[in-house]
């Protein structure tokens, strides 16, 4: 996967599309990320005790990878990921200004 860590990223696609965050969890298995504050959904939550009521949380949902796209921290555009291997270390890049990650 392309996208790690504390990557600032941008929503392309869905409703919070063009609203931009860090990412905070990759789940590389699923191809999806966790982006917090974005992609929230509410939940109903039922009591399981008489003394503990019935609630609604909000719970932020992962997103898919194909539906965020990178922020170049040096060109600030939305961009895709490029690999480039020097001195036997695969270093990602910029496509679109072809400078280091």
């Amino acid at each position: 996967m392309k996208l790690k860590r504390q990557d600032e990223v941008i929503i392309i696609r869905g409703k919070d599309k063009d609203k931009k965050g860090k990412i905070e969890k990759v789940i590389s298995r699923e191809n999806k990320v966790l982006i917090p504050g974005l992609n929230i959904y509410k939940r109903h939550m039922k009591s399981k005790t008489q003394n503990k009521p019935s609630e609604i949380i909000e719970i932020t949902k992962p997103l898919a990878v194909a539906n965020v796209a990178l922020i170049c921290p040096n060109c600030h555009k939305k961009t895709r990921v490029g690999y480039k291997i020097d001195n036997k270390e695969k270093i990602r890049i910029c496509k679109k200004c072809n400078k280091t990650i």
